[in-house]
């Protein structure tokens, strides 16, 4: 996810981060994440071609999970080059490389609206969860379509319409919620419905849009996935009151909700609509 933007780190430490933070909390929370969407992933890279001995480029790689894996992908004759603009992710990523013994991922602290990459150098790259919270996408996009060679591909998964976001039995406290983790998101110059702009930001910038398909899933309680909102509320309904959104008994509200449905086998939900889009660099 993207490290865009700048507020200060729940921890104190001041650094600029995306929007739900960069403390313990959040890491572990985004290597749940990871697992839920791995397969989702590996299938989109599939799609795209990675392979063996490829350069490639994980743009807001947050704390690397997914590095880990484009880096296995790759093997001892490629390279990942991962970068974000949290040091305390990159700090992470970089321990555990190391703690791992993999040494074909370099770490790069930037911002991904204005990335610093030599031109032509890579074979493909990767954005998922990034485009959606950078007030401009398109200087990413034309960013790693500077940085890719000819032919390279760029892989993004992200949001479609973030308030598509379904429960049933249905519930208003839900809806509330989600529409203002929306509205969170466009706070900050992001965009939960960016999906729809990424064919023309992508041709714009000199690529060929090669397959564009929809993720949407279902969740049931006791699942992973189930789990995946659920983890992501427990933390961002602070914010969402701390930022004047929804009040504490919306909270409450909402929690409580949760909790009758996770005891529900009756119920379920639809996560937001998503893309995956591959573009070929021209």
């Amino acid at each position: 996810m993207s490290t865009t933007g700048e507020t200060g780190s729940p921890d104190g430490s001041g650094e600029r981060e995306y929007l739900l933070g960069t403390s313990s909390e959040e890491l572990r929370r985004l290597g749940f994440q990871h697992q839920v969407w791995a397969e989702n992933t590996a299938a989109a890279w599939r799609h795209a071609g990675f392979r063996p001995g490829q350069r490639l480029l994980d743009a807001g790689c947050g704390p690397g999970f997914a590095s880990f894996d484009l880096a296995r992908l790759v093997g001892d004759e490629g390279e990942v080059v991962a970068v974000d603009l949290s040091q305390r992710f990159l700090t992470h990523l970089e321990a555990e490389a190391k703690q791992r013994e993999i040494g074909n991922i370099v770490c790069s602290l930037q911002d991904v609206e204005n990335l610093d990459l030599p031109s032509c150098s890579f074979d493909g790259a990767f954005a998922r969860w990034l485009l959606c919270f950078t007030a401009r996408p398109e200087a990413v996009v034309s960013g790693v379509a500077r940085a890719l060679r000819q032919g390279g591909r760029f892989v993004v998964i992200d949001y479609v319409r973030y308030d598509g976001f379904t429960i049933a039995p249905s519930s208003e406290a839900f809806r509330r919620v989600i529409r203002t983790t929306g509205k969170s998101f466009r706070m900050r110059g992001g965009s939960g419905d960016i999906g729809q702009d990424l064919p023309r930001l992508l041709t714009s910038s000199g690529f060929v849009v090669e397959r564009i398909n929809p993720i949407v899933r279902v969740g049931r309680p006791g699942t992973a996935l189930w789990k995946w909102p659920e983890s992501f509320f427990a933390s961002f309904l602070h914010t969402l009151v701390d930022l004047a959104l929804i009040t504490e008994s919306d909270s409450r509200e909402f929690t409580e909700e949760w909790e009758v449905r996770s005891a529900d086998p009756a119920a379920f939900f639809i996560t937001p609509p998503m893309v995956e889009i591959i573009a070929a660099r021209q």
